[in-house]
């Protein structure tokens, strides 16, 4: 009886010996995965990171090179036409003037007058260029629809828009962009899509101000926008990006159901939202 009761004590101290040993492996397999895997997901946070970083570099890149581009341009009106301008005016009105008969100085003065206007026009339209005048007097909705009838009225590609909710205009610089980015998506679209027509319609949701683009060429979806983006190339899409980014505003591509036609989607939220 008492050897039983000995073989007994033993067999259960060997399964306690045992499952102690069997619970401590667990336990420690389970410290290794949980360490692994942390270190799994510092790698994945870090590789995240790092192609945040390098987008955003992309788009800071973007944002300078566009802006870097737009002083060129300007630079090289002001350059190759102002400067003749100013410079075939100076040539009327040199010192000499005074010594020439009563018609040529009237002659002279009148051919200087007429070129300095046109330099005068020319500068109206660069200054134009940075800030239509349609949308810093009537804004957005007009600026759109005049761009729109523009577009039209080439004959290239029929464009119609339509506003629902727009009742307030939107601070200077935030339709500006917005603007901009409908500029260079419609430039886009008339450069690569082959469309027969572009429709541009404007609503609010909530507290979201939306711009939906839709023609019927070729066109994006949101996973082509993103490997563009990521690229070297695209410069156009990368500016649309960093412009929107002013605004913590978001951009989508997509086909419609019907595989018809493609739509872009703009959506800024209110600027109170934004600001917070």
């Amino acid at each position: 009886m008492i050897f039983l009761q000995i073989a007994a004590t033993d067999r259960v101290s060997t399964v306690l010996f045992f499952g102690t040993i069997g619970m401590l492996a667990l336990t420690i397999g389970l410290i290794v995965f949980i360490i692994f895997h942390q270190r799994k997901v510092i790698r994945y946070q870090t590789r995240l990171q790092k192609l945040e970083q390098n987008q955003q570099k992309m788009l800071l890149n973007a944002s300078i090179r566009m802006q870097e581009e737009e002083r060129q341009r300007i630079a090289a009106d002001l350059h190759d036409d102002a400067g003749p301008l100013l410079a075939t005016a100076r040539l009327y009105l040199n010192e000499n003037l005074v010594n020439l008969d009563k018609t040529t100085q009237l002659q002279s003065i009148y051919s200087a007058k007429q070129i300095i206007d046109d330099t005068i026009q020319l500068i109206r339209n660069i200054s134009h260029s940075l800030l239509p005048p349609t949308l810093k007097n009537f804004g957005l909705e007009s600026a759109v629809n005049d761009l729109f009838q523009k577009i039209s009225g080439s004959g290239s590609m029929n464009a119609s828009s339509r506003f629902h909710d727009y009742r307030e205009r939107l601070q200077t610089e935030t339709e500006l962009i917005i603007f901009r980015v409908i500029q260079e998506l419609v430039n886009n679209i008339l450069k690569h899509s082959n469309s027969s027509f572009i429709h541009l319609t404007q609503n609010t949701s909530g507290n979201k101000f939306f711009i939906r683009l839709h023609h019927d060429g070729r066109g994006l979806t949101q996973a082509d926008f993103e490997k563009l983006n990521k690229s070297n190339v695209g410069l156009g899409l990368k500016n649309i990006q960093s412009r929107l980014k002013v605004l913590h505003g978001k951009i989508f591509f997509e086909k419609d159901m019907s595989q018809t036609y493609y739509k872009v989607t703009i959506e800024i939220p209110k600027e109170e939202d934004a600001a917070a």
